[in-house]
């Protein structure tokens, strides 16, 4: 397939507004593509060249960008520029040019293939060293000179990463069913592989061959991170004995979750969301090389800071400053790591996804060679108790917090790892759970409304926030903040929102009337809101359900919505994906908890 085909296929994904339109288009796409080319449109439908976790980057700025179209089109880089900063988006400009015949071609377009771009791409990425830049410029500069104006729009929103097209992971797997059955019936299919190998490139290449076998044998592999499950909440200790009778408790401590992979002396470490953060933490690194007695593993952890002169760990705040990728060698001599590891995945090549936790954690005990010394080993075992007596879990969780924990975790013994998955099988019990409404919720930036008075020289006065509905794979709203950030942290928003604003609300948006916003931003942004009280609102969607009118020409709300009362923001949680903020079901319980509603209460 030509790419000018694939860019009239963006530009309808962009314009369209029902995500079961997209899902139709993404499979009407799927059956025109051939085997060789099915990975490589993916991954450029999501504005990548290749899976979340290929570290590739193409390593252009805007502005060697705009030397680049400037050297293609031939045209004044002053005009080229001003008319940049009128429209704000180098792809509609460029497209803008070209279309207006502006520029002096040495050849004429060749209208490549998908997979000749794509393989040009590649080549941008792996440019490096003296002359790296000029080649990449020179190579981008013919890509444009080679591409018709709208594919031209989509190629330097693709090299700057601001494509988002609005859709989701989950849409592309539940277009790769309806390409094979003309419905979501093997969605199940395909998110289970893609939660243990998250290569949506792969899944579609085995999809177009049609080898659902292949799909449902997927397995773990070294270097290849699995989504990690998370845990539900709850807010006592008898709750707890209740859910899961005899468990294991273990501290939850307070740091960043990396995923650790190791096989044959090569260490790779990966974040929550799926980031080669390997460079990151060169201390780690050489600890798990060190301590580990096998060949080949994959297991989590904790990494918190540590201070070696009085031998405590630190709190968050200082543990983060870690997370950096400049001045790595000086901060890991000031602020060295220690990784509390709690969970074990792969055990010398084999699964343990399906094993029962106890024999997971047994096993996780043998994994290294440790010498019990805080000071000496880098990697720590999370202690542990097993118990049902929710005395004795209360003890442990007042103890967790005296010592400047989070809380607990309480694990079911024969809980198996679900990837991807919010599960019973781990329940965490946080200081803030046992009062009102203490708790943070993890939301995703939907918008922005443009700024009045002082803050009409930050751009922005609000912003709209939303969590995420399973049921629908929608973000729903809960609240619009327009009060407590500092200047520097408006500044800060603007910042960000202004990489994925688009002119259209996203598709996987649902957004009431009343709470439109001046600037729609792309599913990107996750930011971590502190509220007084989870409340009741018609105009928020979260949790809210329809009816009928009675006069039949509308729908009127039947049960409102659920909405942040007094909302703040804490921090942004670059760590985080956007389909992992807090869930609909999530803020559900917790309005139920605080509330003291029953369960058969209409909520």
């Amino acid at each position: 397939m030509k790419f000018s085909r694939l860019a009239e296929y963006f530009s309808k994904i962009e314009k369209e507004s029902s995500r079961l339109v997209i899902t139709e288009t993404l499979a009407e796409l799927f059956k025109k593509l051939s085997e060789e080319e099915v990975d490589k449109a993916i991954y450029l439908l999501t504005g990548r060249l290749g899976p979340l976790y290929d570290p590739r980057e193409l390593g252009l700025a805007e502005k060697s960008v705009i030397s680049s179209t400037i050297q293609a089109l031939s045209v004044d880089r002053s005009i080229f520029v001003k008319r940049f900063k009128e429209v704000g988006d180098l792809g509609e400009v460029l497209q803008e040019f070209k279309e207006k015949g502006r520029q002096q071609l040495l050849w004429a377009p060749k209208d490549p293939e998908i997979i000749e771009v794509y393989e040009d791409l590649v080549k941008l990425s792996k440019a490096e060293g003296e002359g790296a830049m000029s080649f990449k410029i020179n190579l981008l500069s013919s890509l444009i000179q080679a591409l018709d104006p709208l594919s031209c729009k989509y190629l330097v929103r693709i090299v700057l990463g601001k494509l988002r097209l609005g859709f989701s992971d989950m849409t592309i797997l539940d277009a790769l069913s309806w390409f094979l059955k003309g419905d979501k019936s093997l969605r199940p299919i395909f998110e289970k592989a893609y939660h243990v190998y998250p290569d949506l490139g792969k899944i579609a290449y085995l999809a177009k061959k049609g080898d659902l076998k292949a799909i449902e044998r997927i397995k773990p592999e070294v270097f290849t991170p699995i989504i990690m499950m998370r845990a539900e909440r709850l807010s006592s200790a008898k709750e707890i004995v209740e859910k899961l009778g005899e468990c294991i408790i273990e501290p939850k401590y307070d740091g960043f979750r990396l995923q650790v992979h190791y096989k044959n002396g090569q260490v790779k470490l990966f974040s929550r969301n799926l980031e080669d953060v390997t460079f990151m933490y060169p201390d780690i690194v050489e600890g798990v090389k060190k301590e580990i007695t096998v060949k080949e593993a994959i297991f989590e952890g904790e990494a918190i800071g540590f201070d070696p002169h009085s031998g405590s760990f630190l709190p968050f705040q200082e543990t983060v400053q870690r997370k950096r990728k400049y001045d790595i060698e000086k901060m890991v001599k000031e602020l060295p790591l220690k990784l509390f590891a709690f969970e074990l995945l792969l055990f010398k090549g084999e699964s343990y996804l399906e094993k029962p936790f106890i024999e997971r954690r047994r096993k996780l005990e043998k994994l290294f060679k440790l010498t019990g010394d805080i000071f000496k080993d880098t990697v720590l075992l999370a202690p542990e108790i097993i118990t049902s007596d929710p005395e004795e879990i209360e003890l442990y969780f007042e103890d967790a917090v005296s010592k400047g924990l989070e809380g607990i975790m309480a694990k079911r013994k024969e809980g198996v790892y679900k990837p991807g998955v919010r599960e019973w099988n781990w329940i965490k019990y946080k200081r803030s759970y046992s009062s009102k409404l203490e708790d943070t919720i993890d939301c995703l930036v939907m918008g922005y409304d443009l700024g009045k008075g002082k803050r009409a020289g930050f751009g922005i006065g609000a912003f709209l926030v939303g969590v995420y509905d399973n049921k629908s794979d929608k973000f729903v709203t809960v609240a619009k903040i327009g009060t407590g950030l500092t200047d520097e942290e408006w500044r800060e928003m603007k910042k960000r929102c202004d990489q994925f604003k688009t002119k259209t609300k996203p598709a996987l948006y649902d957004v009431d009337k009343n709470m439109k916003v001046d600037v729609w931003v792309k599913p990107a942004i996750v930011v971590e809101i502190l509220a007084d009280e989870i409340t009741r609102s018609p105009v928020h969607t979260a949790g809210r359900k329809l009816k009928p009118s009675k006069t039949g020409a509308a729908l009127e709300v039947d049960v409102p919505g659920f909405a942040l009362r007094f909302p703040r923001l804490v921090r942004f949680r670059d760590d985080k994906r956007p389909e992992e903020v807090t869930t609909v079901v999530e803020i559900r319980e917790m309005y139920r908890k605080v509330k003291g509603k029953s369960k058969k209460e209409k909520l």
